[in-house]
């Protein structure tokens, strides 16, 4: 069988050959090609994980901002839980702090989104870049306040 033949078939066996391969030293006969793709595939997880996080607390916050009338515990709690999430993966994965900038921005695009959904107030109520900084909205104390009046 080829070196990736159990790859396409079987990738739970896949794996647990390569790693039997790796811890025997036996790299000759593992799948190069396959485990730099599979590890590659674990960065961007994490990468993903990052923003997705990220984009709940941002969506939170927004709504925080802008329908002051709902606020609640649920939402005081989501807003917690992701920053102490955040902080947990990124003190698991300290070079993430390199990708902040962009991965905010992409975060924020998915929290108008969903923004929009759940507010049910048009996008352009909503400021079209993240108007926080990382620090901020990772900072226990920040709170964002009513927008000013239109």
């Amino acid at each position: 069988m080829t070196k990736s033949g159990l790859y396409e078939r079987d990738f739970y066996a896949w794996a647990n050959e390569q790693a039997r391969l790796l811890r025997e030293g036996k790299l000759a006969a593992a799948d190069i090609e396959h485990i730099a793709e599979e590890i590659e595939s674990m960065g961007r997880s994490e990468k993903r994980e990052l923003i997705n996080r990220l984009a709940v607390l941002l969506l939170h916050l927004l709504k925080w901002q802008y329908q002051p009338g709902f606020r609640g515990t649920s939402w005081r709690l989501t807003v917690e839980e992701q920053r102490y999430r955040l902080e947990a993966h990124i003190a698991d994965n300290p070079s993430l702090k390199s990708v902040i900038a962009p991965a905010t921005a992409d975060a924020y695009r998915l929290a108008l989104i969903e923004a929009e959904r759940e507010t049910g107030l048009p996008r352009h109520n909503f400021p079209a870049a993240c108007p926080w900084s990382f620090e901020q909205v990772m900072d226990e104390a920040f709170w964002p306040e009513e927008p000013p009046a239109a």
